[in-house]
């Protein structure tokens, strides 16, 4: 039982890792047809934001309550760039925006091994996450809980957003009809920039939390960039219910592929198993309902 239960959180806390990293991309692609491979990038970006804050921060517990606003800044302020410079004129054409944001993605690499170097740096966990907490006679880590807390609560917010707000219910009106949305005084332009300033800043605060299980290198977010698009297409893109139901659906199915043969065999497996389930469901676990003519 004990085992059960410890393997069972191990696919939980990988399942909010992956829910952190797909946030954003589903709320992006969703909107805008934007497929962003640069967004593992914005999550290095926040992860090196995290051990920066640290070096200016002596206090590791504040130094991380100060990062997860800072790098959600500076996540989002990063895909305000590149959606001016760049995807404005790509939206809903994806194989161009693939290519682009690759290429984005090689550059902030280079960018990040100029800055900080090739080797990877470590960002320490503040004292009241280190160590365990027993549930039910298992050891869970409790640094992996915080991230499990922290994914939990940017979902609640991004949820009230997308219902409870005026941008919220604008962003609606672009993903159901973009046209009916300009015509109804909505501004497409205006929104599309803060929803991937907000899309951008989540893979920031993903970068933050993943610092607390792993070091930071030039190429993390290579690591979570392929399982974050798998969540999002499982779950059906703009889905972000779907997303919520894939992260974790994956985080637990791997988990316990892993225990019961390798690493890298379950990661085929689940591979196999994601392109089973889409030759069978190919619009992921919901589809998207629009009033799109086109």
């Amino acid at each position: 039982m004990e085992l059960l239960i410890g393997q069972m959180f191990a696919g939980l806390s990988l399942g909010s890792v992956l829910l952190l990293a797909a946030l954003g991309l589903s709320l992006t692609f969703g909107q805008m047809g934007v497929i962003n491979m640069a967004h593992g990038e914005f999550m290095m970006a926040g992860a090196y934001t995290a051990f920066v804050v640290q070096r200016s921060v002596s206090d590791a517990g504040i130094s991380l309550l100060v990062s997860i606003p800072v790098g959600f800044l500076v996540g989002g302020l990063m895909g305000l760039v590149l959606e001016a410079v760049h995807l404005r004129r790509m939206y809903h054409r994806p194989m161009d925006t693939l290519l682009v944001t690759f290429g984005v993605a090689l550059i902030l690499q280079q960018v990040a091994r100029d800055v900080f170097g090739a080797p990877s740096v470590d960002v320490r966990a503040p004292a009241w996450l280190q160590g365990n907490v027993e549930l039910l006679g298992s050891p869970i880590p409790l640094t992996r809980l915080f991230i499990l807390i922290l994914s939990l609560l940017c979902l609640a917010a991004l949820a009230f957003l997308l219902r409870g707000t005026s941008l919220g219910r604008r962003i609606r009106a672009v993903v159901l009809n973009r046209d009916l949305a300009e015509s109804s005084g909505i501004s497409t332009r205006r929104t599309d920039q803060l929803t991937f300033f907000i899309g951008s800043g989540l893979a920031g605060i993903a970068g933050v939390a993943v610092t607390l299980i792993g070091s930071t290198s030039p190429y993390l977010g290579t690591n979570y960039i392929v399982d974050a698009f798998l969540v999002v297409v499982a779950g059906g893109v703009g889905q972000i219910k779907g997303a919520v139901i894939a992260a974790f659906s994956l985080g637990v199915l791997q988990s316990a592929l892993e225990f019961s043969t390798t690493a890298s065999i379950g990661k085929v497996l689940i591979l196999v198993l994601i392109v089973v389930f889409l030759q069978l469901r190919p619009q992921g676990i919901f589809s998207l309902k629009t009033r799109s003519l086109a």
